[in-house]
Formats: structure tokens, C-alpha cells, sequence
């Protein structure tokens, strides 16, 4: 393998870190944030504004000119875990407060950093692909319990190169890591990602970590509980 591309979430971090204390931390500070930023957040709110309009689900008016309807509607996305790209943005940036003030500290699973070390020995270029916006991902990674992991990593990817459930995505991942889709592998614990990136061609592992959710469905993936002997 010439590329090992990782999820984050239930699979690099435990999924209780991200549930318990990124999520909660982002929605308790959103609505100041909002208010005090609303202006250097035009773009993400443009964004909003076409989320909004395909939301079958938000009963509440909208109005992008309200900072409190903003944060509202904010808040509601984060209830429901919308992989919102406008939403993972000023999620970030929240997050980003909490990392330099020192009220964040991520945590990854003892396995990784080992793998990282072994994985980047072997000249292996190391990637990730998360739904969490690519600042999000990067202050994850530089400020973990097991000390910086940010300089192991090569390249970052989010939504913004397309869903995680689409193969076109592995496809344009696979050409910005200069690699053949066959020269790389990708890491998840969720079944329709793999699918995704299996037909685009990349290789597969299905991660089953402490805190995932049960597989309900028969897989033909390799199943791994730690990244110690992948390669």
C-alpha cells in the first residue's frame, strides 16, 4: 500500500469523545459564538441558507439575518449529527477556542500513534477523510492525548471534496494523494463508506472499536479492533 486513509470517528478516536465532549462543547458556546463572530461567518451562512431550504425536517422559521435564528438552527443540526459542511466549519472554529485555551484535549485509541510511527517508517503517506471539517480534523490530531500526531499526517480531506458515501470521492481523494485507488487503504467503521470506497477501488478495513455501533449486516470487509499489525 502506498497510502493509508483513515476515518476519525470510531475509528482513530472513540466515538464517546466525539459524542460526549466535542458535541456538547460546540452547542453549549454556540450561540455567543455566533453572536460575536456573525459577520466572519457569511459564508458558512450562505451555505445554511441552501441546507435549510432542502430540510424537510426544522419546523422553526429561519432567518439569516438573525443571529439567535442562526445558532437555533445551528444547534438543531448538531441534534441531529448532520454531516452539514457549513456546520462542521463553525464547529471547528469553536473547537479551535477550546484546544488553545486548554479545554479540549482529543483522545485517540494507544494504537495509533504506534501505527503512525510504523506507517511513516514505512514510507507510507497517512491521510484522512472525515466529515469534521479539515481545522477540526487538524487540532484533533495536534492536540491529542499521546502528544502532537499533526506532522505523521500528509493530507487532510472533508466534505468539501464530496460525501463519504459517494465513490467519486475516493476517486478525487485517490488523485490528490498522486496514487492509484488500489494503492490505498481506507479505514471506517461504517459499512456504506467502505461500500463507497470499494467500488472506487480502494482496498477496505472495517474497524470495530470499543463504543462502536453493532454491525447488523453480514460484511465480507476485514474486520480489525486495532491498527497493530495493519498493513
Amino acid at each position: 500500500m502506498k497510502a493509508i486513509l483513515l476515518d476519525i470517528e470510531g475509528t482513530t478516536t472513540p466515538i464517546e469523545f466525539v459524542h460526549h465532549v466535542l458535541f456538547p462543547f460546540a452547542r453549549n458556546r454556540m450561540p455567543g459564538y455566533v453572536a460575536t463572530n456573525f459577520e466572519s461567518l457569511a459564508s458558512e451562512i450562505e451555505q445554511l441558507i441552501a441546507d435549510h431550504e432542502k430540510d424537510l425536517s426544522y419546523k422553526d422559521h429561519f432567518d439569516r439575518t438573525s443571529r439567535k435564528s442562526v445558532a437555533k438552527y445551528l444547534g438543531f443540526l448538531i441534534s441531529e449529527d448532520r454531516k452539514s459542511t457549513p456546520l462542521k466549519s463553525i464547529q471547528g472554529k469553536i473547537w479551535k477556542e477550546g484546544y488553545e485555551s486548554g479545554e479540549l484535549k482529543s483522545v485517540v485509541f494507544d494504537d495509533v500513534p504506534r501505527a503512525f510511527e510504523r506507517w511513516e517508517a514505512d514510507g507510507k503517506a497517512i491521510a484522512i477523510f472525515s466529515s469534521g471539517s479539515v481545522l477540526a480534523q487538524k487540532l484533533l490530531f495536534r492536540y491529542t492525548d499521546h502528544g502532537d500526531l499533526g506532522p505523521f499526517i500528509t493530507s487532510y480531506f472533508d466534505t468539501n471534496i464530496g460525501p463519504k458515501r459517494d465513490p467519486k470521492s475516493y476517486i478525487a481523494i485517490a488523485a490528490q494523494l498522486d496514487a492509484e485507488p488500489g494503492e490505498i487503504l481506507f479505514v471506517s467503521d461504517i459499512v456504506p463508506e467502505l461500500d463507497a470506497a470499494r467500488i472506487a477501488g480502494l482496498a477496505v478495513a472495517l474497524a470495530v472499536r470499543p463504543g462502536n455501533a453493532p454491525i447488523e449486516t453480514d460484511v465480507s470487509y476485514q474486520v480489525i479492533t486495532t491498527f497493530d499489525g495493519l498493513e
